[in-house]
């Protein structure tokens, strides 16, 4: 083992936390500089490093890039034409008050597919509020759930960006990650959610806020039925988990394998779930040419901080492998015969728990785990198997450096001891039913 690589790779790591934890530098910077650095100290040439720079960046940009601008603007869309609202009333008119817990942890799981997790609570936690209100119970009653399905979609179920970048680095299909997030997501968000939100409330009451003890949702115009809305947000899905199954059963010389392939691309398959949602919310919701045009320049805008923070994860991952520092990390592992899954996962909740930013703990597992793949190749469901490895790592222990903490803190009125006993064991939970999970199914594969 070259010890002088090994140092590097320790440098660069404890370089990138310190950026963002003791200095608060942005993400996308802190990677950027991280990967300079460990490039010119690994011995590479300046313009070497420049160069892996830009081919990590653009190679992983020319992906994540569209992915995730069509996502946000789908969900910019359904955030604005009402459609969000339409999922939640419609899944607790249909559960019933008895099973409310059910349906908010179903809600969240939906609705975070297509809208960021900070954008979805904001807007339904006026129904938390409103439940809480009628019922006299703990606020957490509701809360966790709902907060449990979000949380676990946002971090498990593409297009969401996080899931997306750790796609992409280390190359995964999308279809496997997808079917493999819902799988472990499902048994998560049952824990995690319903039976935790259920024990915990019994626990510690939370009260409603003072300023929202009075509040009601009102609608504020039209709004897509909850078919309509639902369509929009499953038609992607449905259609890359199409073109990562007919493989199995068609030919590969197949016409029809082609036109399926093609519609089941992330780009073509947003794109038509994008023309759709524009459409029904001109349609449905009155909404016009001019107003939708306004909708998704406004979802561009928080996408744009993902995107750029993404492709400075894919120059790391590009100077790791150029510079040889991560096939020396590859191999200490490969002789060490470390579960690839047990790996990334670990590399990620050591950086997330020391950082609190899911994304960069998921794009650092990643850019660690790449080389280490091209040394120690997997097969394609695996390798989606392990993006959700690494999103349950990057999941873990949300505390007092993570945004989220104070978001739900905030929100739900509670002291930053209350948001360690609830907020952040649910995290934890999520993240270790996750991994699992992944172990679980792993033997099967």
């Amino acid at each position: 083992m070259d010890l002088s690589l090994f140092l590097v790779a320790g440098a660069g790591i404890s370089l990138l936390l310190f950026l963002v934890m003791a200095l608060r530098v942005p993400a996308f910077l802190a990677l950027l500089i991280t990967s300079l650095c460990v490039g010119l100290l690994s011995g590479l040439q300046p313009e070497q490093v420049i160069d892996s720079v830009k081919t990590g960046m653009g190679g992983t940009l020319g992906f994540v890039a569209i992915v995730v601008g069509l996502g946000a603007i789908l969900g910019q869309i359904l955030e604005s034409s009402g459609g969000i609202e339409r999922i939640a009333d419609s899944l607790i008119g249909t559960f019933g008050p008895e099973k409310t817990q059910w349906s908010l942890g179903l809600t969240g799981f939906i609705v975070a597919i297509p809208v960021f997790f900070d954008v979805a609570f904001i807007i339904l936690a006026p129904l938390l509020y409103g439940l809480a209100n009628r019922s006299g119970r703990s606020l957490l009653y509701y809360a966790i759930p709902l907060l449990a399905g979000l949380a676990i979609t946002h971090s498990f179920i593409p297009p969401t960006p996080g899931p997306i970048a750790v796609a992409e680095l280390i190359n995964a299909d999308l279809g496997w990650v997808i079917l493999f997030g819902t799988l472990t997501g499902i048994p998560a968000m049952i824990i995690a959610g319903p039976w935790f939100g259920q024990y915990i409330a019994k626990r510690i009451f939370i009260e409603v806020p003072e300023a929202h003890r009075s509040q009601a949702m009102e609608s504020s115009g039209p709004s897509p039925s909850f078919v309509w809305v639902a369509s929009i947000i499953l038609l992607p899905l449905l259609l890359i988990m199409l073109a990562t199954t007919a493989p199995f059963v068609l030919d590969d010389t197949s016409t029809l394998l082609s036109a399926i392939r093609f519609l089941g691309h992330p780009f073509v398959a947003l794109t038509i779930a994008t023309i759709f949602a524009l459409l029904i919310a001109h349609k449905k919701c009155d909404l016009s040419t001019e107003s939708l045009l306004k909708i998704a320049n406004k979802g561009l805008e928080p996408a744009g901080v993902v995107i750029l923070i993404t492709g400075a994860g894919g120059a790391f991952k590009q100077v790791l492998i150029d510079s040889g520092v991560g096939q020396m990390l590859a191999s200490v592992f490969i002789e060490a015969q470390f579960s690839v899954f047990i790996l990334g996962f670990l590399i990620a909740a050591i950086t997330r728990i020391a950082q609190g930013s899911a994304t960069v703990a998921m794009i650092t597992g990643a850019g660690l785990m790449a080389p280490i793949l091209q040394l120690q190749p997997i097969s394609a469901p695996s390798l989606g198997l392990l993006v959700i490895a690494i999103s349950s790592g990057a999941t873990i222990l949300s505390h007092v450096n993570d945004s989220g903490f104070w978001l739900v803190s905030r929100y739900l009125g509670m002291s930053e001891k209350n948001t360690l006993q609830t907020w952040t064991v649910m995290t934890t939970l999520i993240s270790l039913i996750g991994l699992a999970s992944c172990l679980l199914i792993s033997l099967f594969l």
